[in-house]
């Protein structure tokens, strides 16, 4: 992210942390994560399972407390005014809690005895919207009506900020199609979403911004489309195992070889690329273009990824053997 972009997000951010940790006994659930989401988006939170995703929201939320730095939403502190932050915003969990014996209309009912008033009056819409059977106990619907009625008591009374941790986690691809469309709505009206998810693919069509988070370190924090314009696969093929291979310049994130077939994840790939490659390198079909989401994310948090080092010129080619 260029330095314009990141002053940007932390003038307009909705949410802060600096330099947060957090330790649960000998594991490191977040090691020194500092992240602005700025207002009116839809920012995703990727990352692996236990990568550190649900402690980060927790703390955002005030159930949980950093170790060291400082974290504020809507410019409180999550520490001291965790629960006027939780009723500014919204949140919908992978497992919402609701109200088994209630039917929708009762458990917005009783909901908005802690909200101003036009929130039953919204909420009652968003049912409608949703095609939420009104007189079906929660306990009967199916699991994507639960999270149709979990995200509209999360939204009933319009908070600026909307957390989502693996909303669409078990839906069906219909639901969860909706679900996602809601969220670039919300963003469209100015309000932001933190959506906090592994499924990148259904992200790469909603987000504005990206957050990686690996192993609790952020790895990546970018507008979603600076990103993949920053990042190329750079595709080669090489005349026979013998051949000399140079390396692109740019920042190589994964070296991957089939056969005589070699991609490269490269960030910041300069221009003239090519000319790296000359006639008599024996590499040919070269080719470069807009690496996926699913790509970058793979090329950075996967630890079993080749990831070459480049020491110096004399070292930019090396036989195709050496990757083997």
């Amino acid at each position: 992210m260029n330095m314009a972009t990141q002053n940007m997000a932390a003038r307009n951010s909705v949410l802060s942390l600096k330099s947060v940790y957090k330790r649960f006994q000998q594991t490191v659930a977040l090691h020194d994560v500092s992240l602005d989401v700025p207002s009116g988006v839809v920012f995703a939170l990727l990352g692996e399972n236990g990568a550190g995703k649900s402690t980060l929201i927790k703390i955002l939320t005030g159930y949980e407390s950093a170790d060291y730095g400082h974290a504020s939403v809507l410019g409180r502190d999550c520490d001291f005014e965790s629960m006027e932050i939780r009723r500014k915003i919204g949140y919908v969990s992978d497992a919402p809690a609701l109200y088994e014996w209630m039917t929708p209309p009762e458990i917005g009912w009783f909901t908005s005895a802690f909200y101003p008033k036009g929130f039953l009056t919204r909420y009652q819409q968003l049912l409608a919207e949703f095609n939420v059977p009104a007189e079906t106990k929660i306990k009967n619907l199916s699991k994507g009506q639960r999270a149709k009625v979990a995200l509209a008591l999360a939204i009933g009374h319009d908070p600026e900020l909307l957390i989502l941790d693996e909303p669409t986690s078990g839906l069906d691809p219909m639901v969860r199609r909706q679900f996602l469309e809601s969220m670039v709505d919300r963003a469209a009206v100015g309000r932001t979403v933190l959506l906090s998810s592994h499924q990148i693919s259904e992200v790469e069509r909603v987000a504005d911004w990206v957050a990686i988070l690996h192993h609790g370190q952020l790895k990546v924090v970018a507008p979603l489309e600076e990103l993949k314009t920053e990042v190329q696969m750079v595709t080669a093929t090489v005349d026979s195992l013998g051949s000399v291979v140079p390396v692109p310049r740019g920042e190589v994130l994964t070296e991957v070889h089939t056969g005589r077939q070699i991609r490269w994840i490269v960030k910041n790939l300069p221009d003239d690329w090519r000319d790296d490659f000359p006639p008599s390198a024996g590499a040919t079909k070269l080719s470069a273009q807009r690496a996926t989401l699913e790509e970058i994310f793979i090329a950075i948090c996967d630890d079993r990824a080749t990831r070459p080092v480049v020491e110096d010129d004399a070292a930019l080619s090396r036989p195709l053997e050496a990757l083997s």
